[in-house]
């Protein structure tokens, strides 16, 4: 059974987001998730995948990013994005220390936008154990050649990259050339027929259903940075 979870407030410079915080009582390490562009922690989506990982025994905290929050459908431009990471993240190791695990893993996660999100963070100086992307948006749909991958290049701490091989924010072999330049701390799992949202035709499933079969790739990449 997984974690029970509890609503959360995090302030992020005088602006308080909601969240959902779970952490096992054999918790190894924290995976802080945030959600795509066109939804909120809440998301089914979310919590299935969240709900997978505590009853692996890794704690995790899904947060809102503030357009989210004041009921704004457009994104936050990326420094507010990024203010919102690094509260996340200091919340995170804040709940850790007062569990007596001030020395476990934080790793910072998201679907799609949260998750290019966390890599800029990173890239911008945020500390995190490592990196995983639920569905990264590599690039708009039909748009290859306005490829976001720049900044992915400095990036050194474990990544892992879990993606539909029918994702129309990424191409197979452009995303494959993009992780062999990055190195071998970046890694693939493919999940096959898998479209942006991780649906696979022929398979009907709730998104939590879904959110939940993504887990033990995840958890097993991260014990595996252990």
């Amino acid at each position: 059974m997984p974690a029970a979870s509890e609503p959360i407030s995090i302030d992020i410079d005088g602006t308080t987001v909601s969240g959902a915080y779970a952490r096992p009582t054999d918790a190894s390490a924290t995976l802080v998730v945030a959600h795509g562009a066109g939804s909120g922690f809440e998301h089914p989506f979310l919590v299935g995948f969240t709900d997978a990982v505590n009853a692996a025994g890794i704690a995790t905290l899904r947060f809102n990013f503030g357009y989210r929050e004041a009921g704004r459908s457009f994104p936050d431009r990326p420094p507010a994005a990024i203010a919102a990471w690094r509260a996340a993240m200091a919340f995170a190791h804040t709940r850790a220390a007062e569990a007596g695990a001030s020395d476990d893993p934080i790793w910072a996660s998201g679907k799609s936008f949260g998750g290019r999100m966390a890599s800029m963070a990173v890239a911008d100086g945020m500390e995190a154990a490592g990196l995983v992307y639920l569905g990264y948006p590599l690039h708009p749909p039909g748009r290859p050649e306005k490829i976001r991958d720049a900044h992915l290049y400095g990036l050194t701490l474990p990544m892992l990259f879990v993606e539909g091989t029918r994702d129309p924010f990424i191409g197979v072999e452009l995303l494959e050339s993009v992780t062999e330049r990055i190195g071998s701390n970046a890694v693939i799992e493919w999940v096959e027929g898998g479209t942006h949202d991780f649906a696979v035709a022929g398979n009907k499933r709730t998104p939590a259903v879904i959110g939940a079969s993504l887990a033990p790739a995840v958890v097993e990449f991260i014990r595996a940075q252990a």
